[in-house]
């Protein structure tokens, strides 16, 4: 008996949200995404009962951004362990350890059925940690709830059944999106949670606000100093004035924008109704962003361990980790695979940075070869995995009964055309768009997101805004369904 025989009992049974049997209203698909994402507002603003106030840390930290969720929630996991689970995935079937074949009924619903129990496995690997590891999540000593009295054992489990509610919940919210909504979940997460730090950083009135710190400096209340200082352009360019951060996210909205416009445009025409042409658009960003959230998980899961060696065992070798009061890493592995979230890890000549030069240039240097290296890779996986690759596309070309003119209705004939472009261009869009996020990331941008974060907020909205007219369309005109697939 094969693993697919004896895990079948276990995997068919998993919790699912039913499909549509037919088509979804457009209006009826906002309605959804829009409760779906009130309800994610609600539940990061539900604070962990029997949590200390305050004392709290964030264990993914600057990645808060890509992971979504909220620290101290409910959602405190977010879509982490949705995102670890996919890596883990991918990785045993681009080793084809798993044996699924994805285009047979019965082998995707295993397919869906293990990507859920590894998820809830992940669920319980991420928030037991951040519990019971002293100092993350801190419980009160003590509670009453009803007429039973919890000692601080019994708070932290109940804190953990919390987050392990969370984190399901969020499993099925991005469900119920997906095929009841528009877009996906885990998309429509990101967006919201940048979405909320770069409003706050433009308009918080506060220290930190663009527009406050801005009153501050025009009334005086800050001291700019000379112009052609380095405190002074320091103070303007990346302090109070915040010109460089606003600067960066003007310029990254724009590039991921043009990005996504240019492409390269495979002509098509229908085998069999004369003068129906059409154009298959391999995009430079062909796998779109979301494989950088692959990449960033694993940087994520790295520091995560790092933060729990810390906490549990502070005695570690210097060469493995040194971190400061703050738990940031300061020195050795942990400090050197650790990204670079803003101007200040970097600027080794400014009194934030305590690191020699040659350290900080060695830390930029691994965060670039990871970004760009992992992005070509993870890029690669997610196109294979996504049916979005030669062969499948040749496929899909051949079904729709279009052919490339000049050449043979064939789909070898039609595979070879497609592995012309589509390789080149993912590993290309790949790397490309780990360049940008580490870039984004040294400059800052404005509230603090992360360049990788705002990349997939930009990138996401313009899918979503792409998807949105395409429904619309198909809405007008109900024969486009057809045409499409949606019927």
């Amino acid at each position: 008996m094969g693993w697919k025989e004896a895990a079948e009992p276990v995997l068919t049974r998993m919790p699912a949200v039913r499909r549509p049997e037919g088509h979804v209203p457009f209006k009826r698909k906002l309605m959804w995404t829009a409760g779906i994402l009130m309800l994610y507002f609600f539940l990061t603003n539900i604070t962990l009962f029997g949590m200390q106030s305050g004392g709290a840390t964030d264990l993914f930290g600057e990645f808060r951004a890509i992971l979504a969720g909220s620290q101290g929630s409910v959602l405190q996991v977010g879509i982490g362990p949705i995102v670890t689970a996919s890596i883990v995935l991918q990785l045993l079937g681009g080793a084809n350890l798993l044996g699924l074949d994805t285009d047979d009924p019965r082998d995707q619903v295993l397919y869906q059925g293990l990507q859920k129990l590894l998820v809830v496995m992940m669920v319980i690997l991420t928030g037991l940690p951040m519990v019971f590891a002293g100092g993350f999540l801190p419980a009160q000593q003590s509670l009453q709830l009803g007429g039973f009295m919890l000692d601080q054992t019994g708070v932290q489990m109940l804190m953990f059944a919390q987050i392990f509610v969370g984190g399901v919940l969020i499993l099925y919210m991005d469900e119920v999106v997906s095929k009841w909504g528009v877009g996906s979940g885990i998309g429509l997460f990101i967006i919201a949670g940048v979405s909320q730090r770069l409003v706050t950083g433009l308009v918080q009135p506060s220290q930190g606000g663009f527009f406050f710190d801005w009153y501050r400096i025009l009334t005086g209340q800050v001291e700019v100093g000379s112009l052609v200082s380095t405190s002074g352009l320091q103070t303007l360019l990346i302090n109070e004035g915040h010109i460089i951060a606003l600067l960066t996210t003007v310029l990254i909205f724009g590039i991921v924008v043009y990005a996504e416009s240019v492409r390269v445009e495979i002509p098509l025409s229908h085998a069999r109704v004369k003068g129906a042409r059409g154009r298959f658009p391999v995009k430079l960003i062909y796998a779109s962003v979301l494989p950088m959230i692959l990449v960033r998980a694993v940087q994520a899961n790295v520091q995560f361990m790092g933060q729990i060696m810390n906490s549990q065992w502070g005695g570690m070798p210097s060469w493995l980790g040194t971190y400061s009061s703050q738990g940031q890493p300061t020195g050795g592995f942990f400090y050197y695979v650790a990204p670079i979230y803003s101007p200040e890890d970097w600027m080794w000549f400014s009194a934030n940075v305590a690191q020699e030069w040659w350290q900080v240039m060695i830390r930029i240097g691994i965060d670039v070869t990871f970004m760009v290296v992992g992005g070509a890779i993870f890029a690669i996986f997610w196109v294979e995995t996504t049916d979005m690759g030669p062969e499948s596309t040749a496929k899909q070309i051949q079904n729709s009964g279009m052919q490339i003119p000049g050449f043979r209705q064939n789909v070898g004939v039609i595979e070879k055309v497609m592995e012309r472009y589509i390789p080149q261009v993912t590993v290309i869009g790949g790397a490309l768009v780990g360049l940008l996020a580490v870039w984004a990331n040294m400059l800052g941008t404005i509230g603090g997101v992360s360049g990788t974060g705002l990349l997939l907020a930009v990138s996401i909205t313009y899918k979503l805004y792409e998807e949105i007219a395409e429904e619309q369309m198909m809405e007008m005109h109900p024969m486009m369904r057809q045409m499409f697939g949606g019927e």
